[in-house]
């Protein structure tokens, strides 16, 4: 029923639409890019599907009413090198998912980014302006899980100022969960991996700030040298 839904929905929208996409998807095609998006990448933790999302990006359903086909592609191949500076991250994903992603979205899935490469800007390895970057906007400035995306999640953000909780939680986990995104660490999907587009300086200098946050270690085991 969803797969059905979203594609006359789609199709719906994309009939205002002045430039040219691809064909909408078969029901179940489309009902497995939907699950990709909500149970396994993260996107629709910033994203809305529908009535179905976070509130921090632009929605996904009408997409394609605002952007063409090239532009939806390239951005979700690279956000950063589409549009320099964007808080999104570069999902790494198989091929096959990227394209019936791009496909349910309105892109040309067999498109390649075509906008000419740019110079990347000095890795930022301060974890404080990171986190205000990555993380805020659904843990919040202080890490209390009070950012603004925050109420249209299902499950609430981790607090990182929560001395309590983060102790009991290794630097590595944290580094994976930043790294690999919620869904592989049995934790909330609607968190994104951040490593398509976060070095693993960055990723351990939010670590560090996390542990400001909460003025925690994590456990004793998981320190080095207290193996």
């Amino acid at each position: 029923m969803i797969g059905r839904s979203l594609v006359l929905a789609l199709a719906l929208s994309g009939a205002t639409a002045t430039i040219a996409h691809a064909q909408p998807l078969s029901p179940f095609a489309s009902a497995k890019a939907t699950t990709l998006l909500r149970d396994k990448y993260g996107c629709l933790g910033c994203h809305r599907l529908g009535r179905d999302g976070g509130q921090l990006a632009p929605t996904l359903h009408d997409v394609r009413t605002r952007r063409d086909a090239a532009y939806i592609a390239a951005i979700i191949r690279n956000p950063q090198q589409r549009r320099p500076g964007a808080a999104m991250p570069r999902i790494r994903m198989p091929e096959t998912d990227r394209t019936l992603i791009t496909r349910l979205l309105g892109g040309d899935g067999a498109a390649r980014d075509g906008t000419a490469p740019t110079t990347p800007a000095p890795a930022d390895t301060n974890g404080a302006a990171l986190y205000r970057t990555w993380c805020a906007g659904c843990h919040g400035i202080t890490g209390r899980g009070d950012g603004p995306n925050a109420k249209a999640l299902p499950v609430p953000p981790a607090r990182h100022a929560d001395a309590a909780t983060m102790s009991q939680r290794p630097d590595d986990t944290l580094y994976d969960t930043i790294d690999g995104g919620g869904a592989i660490m049995n934790r909330s999907a609607r968190m994104p991996a951040f490593g398509g587009s976060l070095s693993p300086t960055q990723i351990r200098a939010l670590v560090a700030h996390i542990r400001s946050l909460c003025r925690c270690a994590g456990p004793a085991w998981s320190r080095d040298g207290a193996r």
